[in-house]
């Protein structure tokens, strides 16, 4: 066989790359059934206008004819945009940090890359609470680590009792992502500051664990929930994120790494994720978008559409009589096979919602077997006209 027998088994498997098959598969239904008769909540791809600002500096970058204004610049990012995103953190997290803390990366998937090949030997563990973005395992076996999956509460919080039953002597990390994809949950200051305390005592006596927060949905947050500290509460804490889902760039692939300033390795950990993102291929993250977040890292985009269609989303939900958890951030519905189907396999369901031309992101991948994601960062339109697309697949079902 010509390609690698590990990514023949996994990219062959029924699970692997659910979301993308079902985005790919919308594109040939609308085709045949029409833009507007097909309802796609497969992909979180955000679709709110980039901020007026962000278009503006484009332009105005676009124009300058300096040398070597697209050239290479040093592995870590341009000074001025690793300065930029030190203020930013350090408003997030109520900490003073600076840019030395700091390494741009290509997209949250890209920092995630570096980082696990920096910190991980073979055998590594990574406990994750379930569910969790699907791309994880792939980003953790990419390096010869091990992907633990701890369970959440039934309300999809942290259960950091599980989570310390989790821990061993191979636990290189934790990895939480808030607001989470797929159910919406924000984890909450207590939380974490229980996670740290569970951290700490585990590393009196072993190595002590990193905790990485995934945070490309911070921003986008409802009903007055505020995405916890963690700086100040755990000293080996990494914040990986981008401007992918905030600003509506998921395509220009800008993101970073930012290393608490209070790490006791954070020099070595830094210039560890500077040779990783040399090595791995990525060079640099994208030189103009640097350029163009150095100049509008504070803008504050208004994110009520999103809120406003979770809300229409929820509605049409409750007509059809489907079990949900309501979203405290991010735009994803984390949504319960109905009992009614007669079976929670969440794979068969998201089939059996295609016959209406529903597309859903089923739950397996995630690690949520028995549930389904709807992504509702759409048109209203395709939300509102979704409702008799959903009602009648539940009324077929109960008869």
């Amino acid at each position: 066989m010509a390609i690698s027998s590990y990514i023949n088994e996994v990219m062959n498997s029924k699970g692997s790359g659910v979301i993308r098959k079902m985005f790919e598969e919308g594109i040939k239904l609308k085709a045949i059934h029409g833009e507007d008769k097909v309802f796609d909540f497969s992909l979180g791809n955000p679709d709110l206008d980039v901020p007026e600002e962000i278009l503006q500096t484009v332009e105005k970058l676009s124009k300058v004819r300096e040398k070597n204004f697209h050239g290479y610049m040093p592995n870590a990012g341009y000074t001025f945009t690793r300065e930029a995103i030190a203020k930013r953190i350090s408003n997030e997290q109520e900490v003073s940090v600076d840019s030395s803390c700091v390494v741009m990366s290509v997209g949250a998937a890209g920092a995630l890359n570096c980082v696990f090949k920096a910190l991980l030997n073979p055998g590594d563990e990574v406990i994750v609470p379930a569910p969790f973005f699907a791309e994880y395992r792939h980003y953790v076996n990419n390096f010869g680590g091990k992907l633990v999956e701890v369970k959440t509460k039934a309300d999809f919080s942290l259960d950091v009792d599980a989570i310390k039953n989790a821990l061993s002597s191979k636990t290189a990390a934790v990895l939480i992502n808030s607001p989470n994809n797929p159910t919406g949950r924000v984890y909450s200051q207590d939380e974490i500051i229980s996670l740290a305390k569970v951290l700490n005592e585990h590393g009196k006596n072993n190595r002590l664990p990193f905790l990485i927060c995934d945070e490309p949905y911070r921003e986008i947050i409802y009903d007055d929930k505020k995405v916890a500290l963690s700086f100040s509460h755990y000293s080996n804490t990494i914040v990986v994120s981008s401007f992918a889902k905030n600003f509506s760039l998921p395509g220009e692939r800008l993101g970073y790494i930012c290393v608490n300033p209070a790490c006791p390795e954070k020099n070595d950990v830094v210039a560890a994720c500077i040779f990783t993102t040399r090595i791995l291929g990525f060079v640099n993250a994208p030189a103009f978008f640097q350029r163009v977040i150095a100049e509008c890292w504070n803008v504050k985009p208004d994110y009520s559409l999103y809120l406003k269609r979770r809300n229409e989303l929820m509605d049409v939900l409750n007509a059809a009589g489907i079990e949900y958890t309501v979203p405290e951030g991010a735009f994803y519905m984390w949504c319960k096979v109905p009992e009614s189907f007669g079976s929670n396999d969440d794979m068969e369901f998201c089939d059996y919602l295609k016959k209406y031309l529903i597309l859903a992101a089923p739950g397996s991948g995630f690690g949520g077997k028995g549930y389904f994601r709807l992504a509702y960062c759409v048109s209203e339109s395709s939300i509102l006209n979704s409702r008799d697309a959903f009602v009648n697949a539940m009324k077929d079902l109960n008869k």
